[in-house]
């Protein structure tokens, strides 16, 4: 295996860099650097052959790297003491692709996947520091993490940063400090460059709301809690509505993983598909300088002869050396498992977010189930329901229109009229297949009256699919509910029915709806834990794959999704595929009647 190529002196600069020339210097710390191609085009670049200071100025605007050498002071993470800022390998990577953004004007927007102890949280901060000391005045800038002393921790680093700026370096009208701003103790100013630096957290959203920001530094984003009235969405909303699109603005959204179905993953999946507004960036383990342990020539041997496949394709798929493989081995031993150790030291990002506690679904299982899924039209059908019609403010999703002499099944879930109550579905599914898929899915908050209707236009657009309604909600819901299931059992004839065994009068009958229960539900979720399993039916929801990465088993036994968490789309699939199984074997009863009165 070749040696990795050792990182570049940031004083003299990469002589390999295509975005580099080579140059004749002024400054006493090399007679011959290789500077940005941008500094040397500057305008200003001919009027500072003659001046140290200028030159360097000069320089550290267009450089960041040089600029972290030159000026920034970090306290080193090992040793203890305090050292000018030499960007690792892993910070050099993530800080080319702002840059890349920077120099083509455009807005700088990134979400960064990150294994531990590498200083990403130091390069996102260091990062704005130096775009507000040597690019931007009155470019003000928001730190925000899970609770406010974190965000005062980070900030604490850009105070050290001012305090042992060099003042021949400072581009500023006063002496390079932090200095409070109208008496809040959430924002401070750098003197003689306007420039505001607040600090928040997911607990305190109404500090962040109306303000000016240019730019934002979200850090462990994972970690923020979701309940029904705050969300990470809410308070990433309020944040970019307040930074523009424009160049040198900055949103930096970084984080180690913290499981599956939070907003952290879904917006890492979202944008490392290429569908959101930010760059995706991992950082694994093995790019980190310090994640390696030597191996004795001794043992190279029979180490060699010992590594397990995993350690094999580290070395062969990854690049890893020996050392490092030495060292992943000796770390994995404070483990209890693989699954544990692969979340905190990711190889891959799927293995960041590894799920912690008990999940159902396995998150490789779901992410080969989520690479099938892809965009709906999205619209309702007209009056007669005998036609899609496409409009983006409607509920129904459409990924198959109903084909000739197919048959499809259709599974209602029944939820809250209001938008903070859980929402109602219905799912349709083509099961004339070898392989089941999902056709289409209404998905809002409506009266429970109105959605039979829809369910009932629905089930019959669909070649009159036969159609199980979730029922326990209806049964419950005193009258309201059996009207609905009345009506339903009286205009459609398609209804699935599930049989009820009188003890008493030890007869068999039928009644309207799929009831779920303990016995019930666990008997669904098992097909569709088989199918999610073997691939035996085809998704095409994004939200029905996130339902499945939050749905985990209780420690009473039952199962559910998390807290802040839905699965109802969840539950639509485990009913449908299961009468998508069983549908040749459901024999046709007649209507339930009741006793005579005596």
């Amino acid at each position: 295996m070749a040696a990795r190529r050792p990182l570049p002196d940031p004083l003299r600069g990469d002589p390999e860099s295509s975005l580099r020339v080579r140059v004749d210097t002024p400054d006493p710390d090399g007679t011959v650097a290789y500077i940005p191609r941008t500094m040397a085009e500057d305008p200003e670049y001919v009027l500072v052959q003659r001046d140290t200071d200028a030159w360097r100025r000069l320089r550290c605007r267009h450089d960041f790297e040089y600029w972290c050498a030159k000026c920034c002071i970090i306290k080193h993470k090992t040793l203890g003491t305090n050292v000018p800022l030499v960007l690792n390998a892993p910070q050099r990577r993530v800080a080319a692709v702002m840059e890349a953004d920077r120099l083509a004007g455009n807005p700088i927007r990134i979400i960064m996947l990150k294994a531990r102890q590498w200083g990403g949280s130091t390069l996102i901060q260091v990062y704005m520091a130096w775009i507000q000391s040597c690019h931007r005045r009155n470019w003000h800038s928001l730190i925000c993490s899970q609770v406010k002393d974190t965000s005062t921790g980070i900030r604490g680093m850009y105070t050290r940063l001012l305090a042992d700026y060099p003042a021949e370096l400072w581009d500023g009208d006063e002496p390079p400090r932090f200095r409070p701003y109208e008496r809040s103790t959430n924002v401070r100013e750098i003197s003689g460059r306007g420039c505001r630096v607040t600090v928040s957290s997911i607990q305190n959203q109404d500090a962040v709301r109306g303000a000016d920001f240019a730019m934002a530094h979200l850090s462990e984003t994972a970690f923020w809690p979701a309940t029904r009235t705050r969300t990470p969405a809410d308070l990433i909303r309020a944040v970019c509505g307040s930074v523009a699109l424009i160049p040198y603005s900055l949103v930096a959204m970084e984080s180690t993983a913290n499981g599956v179905g939070n907003y952290f993953h879904s917006e890492w999946l979202r944008c490392r598909d290429g569908n959101g507004d930010k760059r995706a960036v991992f950082v694994p383990w093995y790019e980190i300088e310090m994640y390696s342990l030597p191996l004795p020539a001794a043992r190279m041997e029979d180490f060699v002869k010992s590594m397990d496949a995993y350690e094999m394709s580290l070395f062969t798929d990854h690049g890893c050396t020996l050392d490092q493989i030495h060292w992943y081995r000796c770390k994995r031993r404070e483990y209890q498992s693989h699954d544990k150790m692969m979340a905190e030291y990711p190889t891959t990002d799927e293995e960041a977010f590894t799920a912690t506690g008990s999940p159902v679904f396995s998150p490789r299982h779901v992410e080969r189930m989520r690479q099938e899924c892809d965009e709906p039209r999205t619209g309702e059908l007209n009056a007669g329901g005998d036609e899609f019609v496409d409009d983006s403010t409607g509920h129904l999703q459409l990924w198959e229109p109903p084909q000739p002499r197919a048959r499809y099944v259709a599974a209602m879930d029944i939820g809250g009229r209001s938008d903070s109550s859980d929402f109602s579905v219905i799912s349709v599914m083509r099961v004339d297949t070898l392989r089941p898929a999902v056709a289409a899915q209404w998905r809002g908050h409506i009266d429970h009256d109105i959605l039979g209707q829809k369910a009932e236009s629905i089930a019959r657009y669909y070649n009159e699919a036969l159609l199980a309604v979730e029922s326990n909600t209806l049964e419950t819901d005193s009258g309201a509910g059996l009207y609905v299931l009345e009506r339903l059992a009286d205009t459609y004839p398609n209804l699935y029915r599930r049989r009820v065994y009188d003890s008493v009068t030890n007869s068999e009958s039928s009644r309207v709806g799929f009831h779920t229960n303990r016995r019930t539900k666990e008997m669904v979720l098992t097909g569709l834990m088989a199918a999610v399993r073997d691939g035996t039916y085809r998704e095409r929801d994004i939200l029905a794959c996130r339902e499945m990465l939050t749905y985990e088993q209780k420690p009473n036994g039952s199962y559910g999704a998390k807290d802040g968490c839905h699965d109802d789309i969840l539950m639509t699939r485990a009913i449908a595929l299961h009468l998508a199984h069983e549908e040749a074997r459901i024999p046709v009863l007649a209507p339930y009647t009741p006793p005579p009165m005596w």
